[in-house]
């Protein structure tokens, strides 16, 4: 009886046939975006799936990022099957360069009051000289004579190539998300920026939220279109659980930085040259391969440039071997040029966060130099030192008479027995000096005769 009643009963019971709301993933990203920001959410598209999420909040800060870096993020987000909502958040935010990459890229976009986002045009690699304004004065050649001019042909071309690329991609995410098409090429080709409020106006975002709750109020009973379906929001109520970098994301940002990178590398290699300087100590050579690999798959993740590497190690091995070759100094000095002229040129863009401080340059370059001066300074000494052992040890060493025999006899040196010739017959227990040395023969003379008869 009670069975038949149960299906009543929960009908009847309050919010019954109510399916509960689906909650939203938050992500959040600040600063430079690179490899680590990359995984992050990557990483957190997927983790979202996985717990059901109807929509993903990822909420950025950014002054911009490498390029294969923001072009991954943007294949994450085409790709997931759940909705992405990207927030230029807190106020003073900013969701520069590839930061406006992503933000066309999303199903929605959203800005705080207060923030902006724009400037979006490749940086030239290699070339950090700023493009001339117009110039007004009589006289003053035009745009089109300039523009004629034969200067730097290779590169104005790679430069043209760029930002035509750079235009295509981001006009090809505004048609597919419905946005305003023409100010996006604006941003790319002339490096326009747009406050929260007039990205509203021209249709470069859809919302501008306070917060994150005001963000999911105005979202709510919205339609998107997914691969395959579409869904409509239900966030006015929608629960929101935090997914934080994990100590995978720390890690990987550390690694990747370029400063730490440089500082792995130079320690790692400093590393495996005390170990093959000392043979089985087995410390600086386990810590040194560590730090070199770790340096490495950093440095792979970053747009390095080769000659800055080949330079920085170049420069590390002229450090070393001023310090056995007798170079009078070129070697060093030429080993401490060559490594900052490769560590200042390693990382191959101009990109805010990814530059290797000129300081560190300097202080590392010093401190190897200084390194290598106290290694040559104990090699100039240990030099100069007088011979500690081996048979030159022996001329002149005293010695005491073990055991005579015709001509000669057995003496004992420092806890060794040698046999010894003698000109004058000799006694057991007798003190007697080594003058020469012939093979495993030695000649001595009595102790008191020793003066003035070394040859």
């Amino acid at each position: 009886m009670l069975a038949a009643l149960l299906p009543w009963l929960l009908l009847l019971a309050p919010g019954a046939g109510m399916a509960a709301v689906a909650p939203v993933a938050a992500l959040t990203s600040e600063g430079a975006i690179g490899p680590a920001t990359a995984d992050y959410i990557s990483r957190g598209l997927v983790h979202a799936e996985r717990e059901g999420a109807q929509l993903v909040i990822l909420r950025i800060d950014t002054p911009g990022g490498l390029d294969t870096s923001m072009r991954t993020i943007i294949k994450a987000i085409l790709g997931s099957p759940v909705p992405v909502v990207t927030y230029v958040a807190p106020s003073g935010a900013r969701a520069a360069s590839a930061g406006t990459y992503i933000l066309y890229a999303s199903h929605i976009a959203a800005m705080a009051p207060g923030t902006n986002l724009g400037a979006a045009t490749p940086v030239r690699i290699g070339d950090t000289s700023e493009p001339k304004e117009p110039d007004d004065r009589p006289g003053a050649p035009t745009s089109s004579s300039r523009d004629n001019k034969p200067d730097k042909p290779s590169t104005q071309a790679m430069t043209r190539k760029q930002v035509n690329d750079a235009a295509a991609y981001i006009r090809g995410l505004a048609q597919l998300r419905g946005r305003n098409m023409d100010w996006a090429e604006q941003a790319v080709r002339e490096a326009v920026s747009l406050s929260a409020q007039d990205a509203l106006r021209l249709h470069v975002v859809d919302y501008v939220a306070a917060d994150l709750r005001d963000l999911l109020q105005q979202a709510h009973g919205r339609k998107l279109a997914l691969p395959g379906r579409t869904v409509t929001l239900d966030t006015a109520q929608a629960p929101v659980f935090d997914y934080r970098p994990d100590w995978r994301v720390s890690l990987l940002a550390a690694i990747t930085d370029p400063s730490l990178a440089l500082i792995l590398m130079t320690i790692g290699i400093y590393g495996l040259i005390f170990e093959f300087m000392n043979p089985g100590i087995g410390v600086p050579g386990v810590l040194g391969a560590i730090c070199l690999l770790v340096a490495l798959y950093g440095l792979q993740l970053l747009p390095v440039n080769y000659a800055g590497l080949g330079l920085i190690l170049l420069g590390i091995g002229f450090m070393v071997a001023e310090a056995f070759l007798p170079s009078f100094g070129v070697l060093g000095i030429g080993g401490v040029a060559a490594f900052i002229f490769g560590a200042v040129i390693l990382i191959d863009t101009d990109l805010p966060g990814f530059g290797i401080p000129t300081a560190l340059i300097a202080f590392i370059a010093l401190l190897s130099a200084a390194l290598i001066a106290a290694l040559a300074g104990v090699a100039l000494k240990t030099r100069r030192r007088a011979v500690a052992s081996g048979a030159g040890l022996l001329i002149g060493a005293q010695a005491e008479v073990v055991d005579v025999a015709s001509g000669g006899g057995w003496v004992r040196i420092e806890g060794e027995l040698w046999r010894v010739a003698c000109t004058e017959p000799l006694r057991r227990g007798q003190k007697v000096r080594v003058l020469a040395r012939d093979g495993l023969l030695l000649r001595v003379t009595p102790q008191d005769d020793f003066q003035g008869r070394l040859p």
